[in-house]
């Protein structure tokens, strides 16, 4: 991995008293760095000789995992390359650490791709849509943010049966989003561009096909329906004038007495990591019942459990969920060994309040047992663009916005004139990434055949996804 540059932010964020670099200085360095990491550069990949073996990558994210779940979690990523991608991100971690980088590092997501970007609701329960899964959220290489977001736009567009050409537009257009929102916002103040947002209708405005349009309207719909309230029935049944979550097992299933009353604790140590006004809020609740919960692709076998808790009368319910954070994956490619950070949850809830123009009020983290985890609400007007059921100019679109929300997070921590004034006003940086997207989603799919080969020999098991 390239070195990272010293930004001039390196103290910590501690002093006002410190003079910045000059905007034109910063985008001068970020030109200078296309002798470090050529543009074209960025095209290439070919697996080097001593490439870990993706199986064997597999087996090791599965390490720490809840064993009775892995074969849960084997069997939604072989369902076809788009799910294996999402599964793997410590593989194209590992794969993006070798090839060129700028050195550039503000916070990034460490795991963007098209599934990851999605609707939820503001504290004042307005329907948002931006970035919204940090669980590798880390200071990184910006280059790695945008190359996993376009493999993605590639992955699924092979996915659906685009043609190639259909799927090399949607790469450009979506690096093309990313460039010329990150320009825009390198030229407005620090603060301003903090509060910039991206709704429905600005969604929809960006929609260029009536399809993707009415794809939005139904997804934000969907998304509108999914709070605490609705779930009640959905998730719980009624004994002895109690409400009680269902099980649905391997999905849903009840914790013993003892896990229970250790999650509950660490709910109450929640509470002292939320800010003051919500944490009064909240306390006017109290935990009624936890059920583990299985989420995701990549996620699944980490711990991860749900709460249901009861206001001054039964139909008074908020759902918190707990899901258990370790360290991201761009960590070791970052500062080796070494813990950046004591509490994983807690880069998590930093992290994406850094990443997000709005967060979920009630994000905060606890630890319980030797496990830490982040805590937020369960069902908070969650939605997703289904990249399964859109058409090749819709999916252009997508990733359009996607690379344009990505832009906007990256600009909201540092290096947004440096990585403006490296990428340039023209499409070099587009056309290398299409081309490395297209050379990589050949990689994507050969180690998806490579894990459902595995399956079938025995070497791993796996259960129907569900």
């Amino acid at each position: 991995m390239e070195s990272m540059l010293d930004t001039g932010q390196d103290d910590g964020f501690t002093s006002l008293r410190r003079p910045a670099r000059p905007r034109a200085e910063r985008y001068e360095l970020g030109r200078s760095l296309r002798e470090r990491a050529h543009r074209a550069d960025l095209a290439h990949w070919t697996p080097p000789a001593d490439r870990l073996d993706p199986v064997r990558q597999v087996i090791t994210q599965n390490q720490g995992r809840q064993e009775w779940l892995v074969p849960l979690r084997i069997g939604r990523m072989i369902s076809s390359p788009y799910a294996f991608l999402r599964g793997t991100a410590n593989i194209m971690a590992d794969d993006f650490a070798r090839l060129p980088a700028t050195g550039i590092t503000p916070v990034i997501c460490g795991d963007a791709h098209l599934g990851n970007f999605g609707f939820y609701a503001s504290p004042e329960r307005e329907l948002v849509f931006d970035l919204n899964d940090f669980d590798e959220a880390h200071p990184g290489a910006w280059e790695w943010d945008l190359r996993r977001l376009a493999v993605s736009v590639y992955v699924a567009g092979r996915q659906n049966g685009f043609r190639e050409s259909h799927c090399g537009e949607a790469v450009q257009h979506c690096v093309e989003e990313y460039r010329e929102q990150l320009a825009q916002l390198a030229e407005r103040p620090l603060l301003g561009r903090s509060f910039d947002r991206v709704d429905v209708d600005r969604l929809r405005s960006a929609a260029s096909r009536a399809s993707f349009r009415e794809e939005i309207e139904r997804a934000a719909r969907r998304a509108r329906r999914r709070t605490s309230d609705r779930a009640l029935p959905r998730f719980t049944e009624r004994r002895d004038g109690t409400y009680r979550m269902v099980e649905e097992p391997p999905v849903i299933t009840r914790p013993t007495d003892e896990e229970r009353e250790a999650l509950a604790e660490g709910l109450d140590g929640y509470l002292n990591t939320l800010p003051p006004h919500w944490a009064r809020i909240l306390a006017g609740y109290r935990v009624v019942d936890i059920a583990h919960k299985v989420v995701g692709v990549g996620s699944v076998g980490l711990r991860a459990y749900v709460a249901l808790c009861e206001g001054s009368n039964p139909d008074d319910v908020v759902f918190l969920q707990l899901k258990q954070a370790r360290r991201s994956i761009v960590a070791p490619h970052q500062h080796g060994e070494a813990a950046w950070h004591r509490h994983q949850g807690q880069r998590v809830v930093e992290y994406q309040q850094a990443l997000q123009t709005v967060s979920d009020p009630l994000l905060g983290w606890t630890t319980v047992g030797e496990h830490q985890y982040y805590v937020r609400q369960f069902r908070d007007m969650k939605g997703a663009i289904v990249v399964e059921d859109i058409s090749a100019g819709a999916l252009a679109d997508y990733a359009g916005i996607c690379g344009f929300l990505l832009a906007k997070s990256h600009a909201r921590t540092s290096g947004a004139s440096m990585i403006t004034g490296y990428i340039g006003g023209s499409d070099k940086l587009a056309e290398a990434l299409c081309r490395f997207a297209r050379a990589y989603a050949d990689q994507v799919e050969r180690d998806h055949a490579a894990l459902v080969h595995a399956v079938r020999r025995g070497v791993l098991a796996a259960e129907p996804a569900a």
